[in-house]
């Protein structure tokens, strides 16, 4: 299978680094392709323009975008990696959907009724947060959170979504927590592809 990974994080040491490297390393260890957009590290440009929205029209893409458009379109499956920031994707990725996720490329609308492109693509979401899991479990914001991006993006434009991690007090847990959170990670990689 051929695995896009979008990930958002700009701390090269953080622990979404190493869920990055752990989730490479499992799937290349059983001879999948990876490719990373890692959009800080790519400088992605995440602010949707108008002159965006005429190139859409005109169907001449910015270049930028027509190249994301390609790593998109060869994919099996579209991760995500981002950490939660005020119960929200990070604005670099979101700004990446805005623009990548383009009408008529990965949705069009016939009478009137949304349509997915990109289906027989599968999805899957890793997300880290300051916030420990049981609190947002608590208060509904887990099924927000999965609602407005496996529904609200991955569904919305095809794409099968086959799971979501949230890993929750990341900066206040000790190695020992954030190793089993891998290998917990691993095992999921593992059930899945």
């Amino acid at each position: 299978m051929k695995h896009l990974i979008l990930y958002a994080h700009p701390n090269p040491r953080s622990f979404n680094a190493a869920i990055l490297d752990k989730t490479v390393k499992s799937l290349e260890s059983k001879g999948h392709q990876v490719i990373v957009r890692d959009l800080y590290q790519i400088n992605f440009d995440p602010v949707l323009k108008g002159s965006d929205f005429e190139a859409f029209q005109s169907g001449k893409n910015p270049a930028d975008i027509d190249k994301e458009h390609g790593y998109i379109a060869e994919a099996d499956v579209i991760m995500l990696i981002y950490p939660i920031w005020w119960t929200g994707i990070p604005a670099i990725l979101k700004g990446y959907i805005d623009r990548v996720f383009s009408y008529g490329f990965a949705y069009k609308h016939e009478q009137g009724v949304p349509v997915g492109l990109l289906t027989g693509k599968k999805g899957f979401i890793i997300n880290t947060q300051g916030t420990p899991a049981e609190y947002y479990d608590s208060n509904g914001m887990t099924d927000s959170m999965k609602e407005t991006s496996d529904i609200g993006i991955f569904d919305f434009c095809g794409i099968e979504s086959v799971g979501h991690i949230f890993f929750g007090a990341v900066p206040s847990v000790d190695d020992a927590t954030r190793k089993v959170m891998l290998e917990t990670l691993k095992g999921k990689l593992d059930s899945l592809f």
